[in-house]
């Protein structure tokens, strides 16, 4: 399943419903988050502040179910495997289409996310614990706090992969290269010091194995704005649920800065 439109149709019948790492694996992947217009010029401060968790892919228009400039056939309502919709900051659903939720006053964001470097890292030969595993990647909250727009803010949320040490001074080298999809590590050792204290119980995504010559490194991760959304209690917001990305037409190389 590595063509981008082929896989959005899988998913829009609801043929794939799980996470979508090594879908496309050539394909940008992104998080998505859907606001009403009035608290949308706050997200987008919100993203704007912190463009590591948060790095902007695209915006649409409100009311506009499609996102042109990731792919002409998008329809934001059926082309995730799954969504998150929230009330006053309690997720209160988790369907596969959210057609009969969609409003007239809804701005999409779609944000960079790290499944989209995760080709440059394997073509390096770099080994990823949750791939070979067929796992989603852990994601945990920290006490890093974001910094604040508006009703948004709360605790980074980082992504976790083990490492041997060699390995993952290549990898800060090459997700260096992808700043629009979180770029390098934001912390590599101890989790302890970022606040994480159990590796086995991540807050998002599934637990995986870290062998006693590995090291866990942390990238920056597009789950972020759900801790904000849990923060702010908008009256209504829909996001994707966490792995469960929307597949993109932009291909993973055209985000390389260098």
């Amino acid at each position: 399943m590595q063509n981008a439109s082929h896989v959005r149709s899988l998913i829009r019948q609801g043929r794939w419903s799980s996470h979508t790492s090594g879908l496309a694996d050539e394909h940008v992947q992104g998080n998505v988050v859907i606001l009403p217009e009035s608290l949308a010029v706050d997200f987008l401060r919100f993203c704007q502040r912190n463009p590591k968790p948060c790095p902007l892919l695209a915006v649409s228009e409100p009311g506009d179910r499609r996102v042109p400039m990731l792919g002409s056939d998008i329809d934001i309502c059926s082309d995730l495997p799954r969504y998150r919709v929230w009330r006053h900051g309690e997720l209160i659903d988790e369907p596969t289409d959210i057609t009969n939720l969609w409003r007239e006053d809804l701005v999409s964001f779609v944000i960079g996310c790290s499944f989209s470097f995760e080709q440059a890292l394997l073509a390096a030969g770099l080994p990823l614990r949750h791939v070979e595993q067929g796992r989603n990647v852990a994601m945990y909250q920290t006490n890093i706090s974001t910094e604040a727009a508006g009703l948004f803010g709360g605790p980074l949320v980082v992504s976790m992969r083990p490492m041997k040490a060699a390995d993952a001074i290549r990898a800060v080298q090459v997700t260096s290269r992808f700043p629009s999809v979180h770029g390098a590590p934001v912390h590599i050792g101890d989790p302890s010091q970022i606040g994480i204290h159990d590796l086995s119980r991540p807050d998002y995504g599934d637990a995986v194995d870290v062998m006693p010559d590995e090291l866990p490194v942390f990238w920056a991760c597009g789950v972020t704005p759900q801790a904000a959304i849990q923060q702010a209690r908008p009256a209504f917001c829909i996001t994707h649920a966490p792995g469960a990305m929307l597949i993109t037409d932009l291909l993973n190389h055209q985000l390389a800065s260098f």
